[in-house]
């Protein structure tokens, strides 16, 4: 198993403030340094990065200076991480648009992965048809993310419709998609990671570790999340591809990353 780390632990989460008028702009952001971040996660040790495609989206004119800024740092491009609401008819068409840009030039850039998270959360509650919507509206997201030769998967989130166990349940019955759980996330929704990991592990193309505790994303190792079980439920499945470490915020990002990296090789004989 191959170890990348998120760059988004360096300036947090947001989103492009284009987005709150052009859907087709509407972007995933780390608020951060990018370079810093490549620089300390190869530090820490990691052998690849993951993106938001807002920050990927930022080199769409400069390609080369980002080949070669991993390039300087011996790191591979694992994935890249986008969205959308999918249960909107009438905007799916520009949330589209947005996924194939982000695909192509992710393509080009050696990515593997695509992950596709949401399922927007209607002011009235979910509808029973939501479902079905966003079923209907992965399968065809997955198929332009293959178009561009990438691996695309399927990511529950908090403040999706996807966050319960049985809102999983109900999804993953729905559609082909493979599931990348993010195995915090999971347990934040009231789901069992270990639980979530052996019923799907042969959808599982790509998988998130974070650990979890009193409420708040940790560090491995800092929390209490069972990722010995869940290599090896992984391994039961001949798995070879990447765990990619996450942390959304945390004060000092190059530590917040050292320290799972060395529960990843000490706790787990990884990397």
């Amino acid at each position: 198993m191959k170890l990348g780390y998120q760059t988004n632990t360096w300036g947090g989460v947001v989103g492009h403030p284009a987005g709150v008028t052009s859907v087709k702009d509407l972007y995933y952001l780390a608020n951060g340094s990018t370079e810093e971040a490549v620089r300390d996660i190869a530090k820490a040790g990691y052998r690849g990065i993951e993106l938001f495609d807002g920050n990927l989206m930022q080199y769409q004119n400069r390609g080369d200076a980002f080949a070669e800024l991993l390039k300087s740092h011996d790191l591979s491009l694992v994935g890249v991480y986008t969205g959308a609401n999918f249960i909107y008819r009438d905007i799916r068409g520009d949330e589209f648009h947005k996924i194939e840009k982000v695909a192509k030039f992710a393509s080009a850039c050696g990515a593997e992965h695509l992950v596709l998270g949401g399922g927007a959360v209607r002011a009235s509650g979910i509808a029973e048809s939501d479902y079905t919507e966003l079923a209907e509206a992965l399968e065809a997201a997955a198929a332009i993310v293959r178009e561009y030769g990438l691996i695309p998967s399927y990511h529950p989130h908090m403040g999706t419709m996807v966050q319960a166990p049985d809102q999983l349940d109900r999804l993953m019955a729905l559609t082909s998609i493979a599931l990348c759980p993010d195995t915090a996330h999971v347990e934040a929704g009231g789901g069992d990671p270990v639980a979530v990991v052996r019923k799907y592990a042969d959808r599982i193309s790509y998988i998130h570790f974070k650990d979890y505790g009193s409420g708040s994303f940790l560090p491995l190792g800092e929390g209490r999340q069972d990722f010995e079980t869940m290599v090896s439920l992984l391994r039961e499945q001949a798995y070879e591809g990447w765990i990619t470490v996450e942390l959304d915020n945390y004060a000092d990002p190059l530590k917040g990353a050292q320290m799972s990296k060395g529960y990843l090789k000490n706790r787990l004989n990884l990397g």
